[in-house]
């Protein structure tokens, strides 16, 4: 079973090749999709990590597998006729998932179910729904970066995306929305919290919490590109918004990390006291 397995999935890669290969010159092309490299890498080292617990784990072959498959191949005909990427490209990880669960069975499954569903993540998301997504960000972003800027004095008017400032209008595009942020936040939030901790509630609290801390950085990225543009607007553009970048979704990630350690020391607290009572 483990050869017709191994022979079945390499079938599907050179099949999906083509899909796959222009998938990954999206994540080259555009850098909301970056930590795709990222994904692709770890898949392979989680499933090489869980080695062992595999050779111990029985193979039963299960028709549930049928299930994924079919939905794979409606989401490839799907893709195909409507020209529609993210249907064929998910088609693949459900055509996979589908092979390991037909021909490997169930618990199996349950060993490698992380690295399978982690693959979704790979998957870029269409034009249409980035644009649905990105520009009520957008206006969020520039919302908090205003209030943030009048609670400092900074005389500011927003206009849609418009942050109009004395000598100059600042527009929050599409790039400013945050959108790259929280993609990438979001990835390392569910990694981080699969590995470190133990706890479902803890690992959803802490991916949950992802989104309104790529949000509220992002608002801190708009206005300090705002104040950087009243001073000296040459500041706020090139290499230097590119340097604001890279520390605010570190200043994101310090925030992920401070708010894990806070809610594994009440845990604990909680569970000492409750020891103790």
């Amino acid at each position: 079973m483990l050869i017709a397995d191994l022979t079945a999935s390499a079938l599907a890669f050179a099949v999906f090749a083509p899909i796959l290969f222009y998938m990954v010159l999206h994540w080259r092309a555009d850098s909301n999709y970056s930590h795709g490299f990222i994904v692709a890498l770890l898949v392979p080292y989680l499933i090489w990590e869980r080695r062992k617990k595999l050779a111990r784990t029985p193979i039963e072959p299960s028709w549930y597998g049928v299930i994924p498959l079919a939905l794979g191949a409606l989401a490839l005909a799907i893709g195909r006729l409507g020209v529609e990427l993210m249907s064929m490209r998910v088609a693949f990880v459900l055509t996979l998932i589908g092979i390991q669960l037909l021909l490997l069975g169930i618990p199996i499954i349950r060993v490698l179910a992380f690295p399978l569903f982690l693959m979704f993540l790979m998957v870029p998301l269409p034009q249409s729904l980035v644009n649905v997504i990105a520009f009520p960000l957008q206006l969020i972003a520039a919302d908090m970066a205003v209030g943030t800027l009048h609670l400092f004095g900074f005389p500011v008017l927003r206009e849609g995306n418009i942050l109009h400032l004395p000598n100059m209008p600042l527009f929050v595009a599409e790039a400013c929305s945050g959108l790259r942020s929280l993609m990438a936040l979001g990835t390392l939030g569910i990694l981080f919290a699969y590995f470190f901790r133990k706890s479902w509630a803890e690992r959803l609290l802490l991916i949950a919490s992802t989104i309104p801390i790529a949000i509220f950085v992002n608002a801190f990225r708009v206005a300090l590109t705002a104040v950087l543009s009243y001073y000296k607007p040459e500041l706020a553009k090139g290499a230097m918004h590119t340097t604001e970048g890279f520390v605010t979704f570190g200043m994101a990630l310090a925030l992920l990390m401070a708010e894990a350690t806070l809610i594994s020391f009440f845990i604990k607290t909680y569970k000492r006291r409750k020891a103790t009572a």
